[in-house]
């Protein structure tokens, strides 16, 4: 099938922002341009709506208003991924101010009287379910975006959207491009980090070692490093990364927030961003987030004592673990009580066999194929582009999508893990395209990019949300194409997939020791399984802390909030470790600007995700039926199906938190080594 883009117009035709002449070069001028096209064809579809004499249906009404939002999903999309990854600040920052550009069509488009009731006077008689969903949702986001407002009010709504949407942006931007550097002066003071990481950092003309905040340096540093000194340095660099300026955005963005919560009748900001969720509530948010704190207090209480009696054997006078030694010694307690080094598993995950065996799990899980698209246009050397065939051989199977991989850090360039929808998949029209965005060691001439196995856990979770862009990008609308579903069901494909990595066999199938070609042994995989186990409950407290404090900073009342004082406060209320007074977490905490107060997703949809692995058998996941049925029920689906409705579908009930509480307590269930 020849890959038509939207209104039309052929997807090579229209090219990517990152190529929009077809040369591979883009410049400022040609990034514009890029734009305006495609805001003009969103305006063109937007007039045809408008403009329609006689009976409003699907084909002369919807169809119009759904090309219109693919256009500017489609360039949104595009353009803030060259926000976050381009490697000339140049064009990151005319992406910037186009990406505000375009949102404020998006803003526009939501406040539009003529396009709402042009939906509403719609019939739907004969639709299918499916887009009876996508009309319901819109128009109940219509209504939640203040369209039935007086001019007045709907003209101050826009800009404070506007003003909004600016100040995510620069505050993404600001932890983007401020990288902290911490320096040692000598090797011995990086005693206890592996010798591949050791190699790849050497001393410069000063004798002086450079250690960056990008995650390959300050995950081993805060895992691994026996000097505490250089773990309070690099716990204090990351966590002041953009401040201060990011408090003062972050607190007019609060206020911006609430003033918007508040002309749309709602008493907080957290009250109007549940109001189409699974969670339907605030007031739900906090009693989950109470049922959870009870159920995990008692064990992260076991699990802190447990840990902190073994360091007082090394340490006899320490009374409390710091906020920056969590990981070291946690770490350190898994090697005696599980027999466990972390770094015994990095030399069987170098970077390209881990990519390719997560490939590979992919295809044969979701019964998909994956060629490399030679032809693509990527926005960097060092980004490769897939194109993805359905069934087991591309040479017979239907193409269906095209990802890109950009998995290592570079200057300038988002410092985070996330999957990217680019192109929203309209059935006969055009294929999804989405990219992951990642921060993994890079293979070098002598340096193979070795992965901790928690790196490992993370590919495999982008992945999931990557395959449920691309499998769920098939429908006939791009407003509930590929990840359109709520939004506190976005992690469950992603978080359910993470439980695979756990599994020898499939470990083994790609997870070779980069010297000797050994695969991984089974008897390492159980040693870290119950060493990964153990800590579970206290991630689930941090997780709290992380949830409750978003929803507080849009709970709260922003005039009177300070930042610190509150972030203390969440702090100690769900963690033990010693608090670290200079830590701004908030200013770098870009999950503010993205979930805003609905943080709660990660746990929300951990207690799904782990209900829906109970489904599969643990002896043969790959060749589980159960993975088809996986793939049909929840991903294929896209947006055209409410949340709760794919749980019941896939489970045959409502979710239950019974899978989620086994897996807290693994961790108990067999003793640790009694020689901890």
């Amino acid at each position: 099938m020849r890959s038509l883009g939207i209104l039309g117009q052929s997807v090579e035709e229209a090219g990517h922002p990152w190529n929009p002449d077809g040369q591979g070069i883009v410049d400022e001028s040609s990034l514009e341009k890029w734009v305006e096209a495609a805001l003009e064809r969103h305006q063109k579809a937007i007039d045809r709506l408008l403009t329609l004499h006689g009976q409003r249906d699907i084909a002369n009404t919807l169809r119009a208003y759904d090309d219109a939002i693919a256009e500017l999903g489609a360039a949104g999309s595009q353009t803030a991924l060259l926000d976050s990854v381009h490697p000339e600040k140049k064009i990151r920052d005319k992406a910037q101010v186009l990406t505000q550009k375009i949102a404020e069509a998006g803003t526009l488009l939501a406040l539009n009287q003529g396009v709402y009731s042009a939906l509403n006077a719609m019939d739907l008689t004969g639709a299918d379910d499916g887009t009876q969903h996508y009309v319901e949702r819109t128009l109940l986001q219509y209504r939640l975006a203040g369209v039935d407002k007086d001019e007045a009010t709907r003209s101050r709504i826009k800009e404070l959207q506007d003003k909004a949407t600016l100040l995510s942006l620069t505050f993404g931007r600001n932890v983007q491009e401020n990288v902290n550097r911490v320096q040692v002066g000598n090797v011995s003071d990086l005693e206890g980090l592996p010798e591949d990481f050791i190699k790849a950092h050497p001393p410069d003309e000063h004798g002086q070692i450079t250690l960056t905040t990008d995650y390959p340096d300050y995950m081993p540093i805060m895992t691994f490093a026996k000097n505490a000194e250089l773990r309070l340095r690099m716990f204090l660099a990351y966590n002041t990364r953009a401040y201060p300026a990011n408090g003062a955005i972050l607190l007019d963005l609060l206020k911006t927030r609430r003033e918007i919560a508040t002309i749309l009748g709602f008493e907080t900001w957290a009250d109007l961003a549940t109001a189409d969720q699974m969670m339907a509530s605030a007031a739900n948010m906090k009693s989950f987030l109470s049922d959870l704190d009870r159920a995990t207090k008692t064990g992260a209480e076991r699990e802190y004592a447990t840990v902190l009696e073994f360091v007082r054997k090394e340490k006899p006078t320490m009374v409390s673990i710091d906020a920056d030694s969590r990981a070291y010694w946690y770490e350190q307690y898994r090697r005696v009580a599980y027999a466990f080094d972390s770094q015994s598993v990095r030399p069987y995950f170098p970077y390209r066999p881990v990519e390719k065996g997560v490939l590979h799990t992919a295809e044969k899980l979701f019964q998909v194929t994956f060629r490399p698209a030679k032809d693509a246009d990527v926005w960097h050397e060092s980004v490769s582009a897939w194109d993805v065939f359905d069934g087991p051989s591309s040479d017979s199977g239907e193409k269906i999508g095209r990802f890109y991989l950009d998995m290592h850090p570079r200057e300038g360039k988002d410092k985070w893990f996330s999957a990217h929808p680019l192109i929203p998949g309209i059935a006969g029209k055009q294929v999804p395209e989405a990219a992951l965005i990642c921060n993994f060691p890079e293979p070098k001439e002598g340096n193979p990019g070795l992965m901790q196995y928690s790196d490992v856990v993370t590919f495999f979770h982008e992945f999931g949300h990557l395959m449920h862009a691309i499998l769920g990008g098939q429908q006939k609308w791009a407003g509930v194409s590929g990840i359109a579903t709520e939004g506190d069901f976005v992690e469950v494909p992603s978080q359910m997939l993470e439980e695979f990595f756990r599994d020898a066999q499939l470990l083994a199938s790609f997870a070779k020791h980069y010297e000797t070609g050994e695969p991984i042994p089974a008897e390492l995989v159980e040693k870290m399984n119950r060493a990964g186990a153990f800590g579970r409950a206290d991630w689930v407290r941090t997780q709290l802390f992380y949830t409750s404090y978003s929803l507080d900073t849009h709970y709260e009342d922003p005039e009177k909030l300070n930042l610190d004082i509150l972030l203390q406060a969440d702090y100690t209320k769900f963690l033990p470790y010693t608090w670290i007074d200079g830590n701004r977490m908030y200013a770098s905490f870009t999950h503010l600007t993205g979930y805003s107060s609905n943080y709660y997703t990660y746990l929300f949809d951990k207690v799904i995700a782990l209900d829906f692995f109970n489904q599969f058998n643990r002896s043969n996941l790959l060749e589980d039926p159960v993975a088809l049925r996986y793939r049909k029920t929840v991903l294929e689906p896209g947006g055209t199906v409410p949340g709760k409705s794919i749980v019941q579908q896939f489970l045959g009930r409502e979710q239950s938190i019974e899978a989620f509480t086994r897996w807290i307590g693994e961790e108990f269930e067999q003793p640790a080594l009694a020689s901890a």
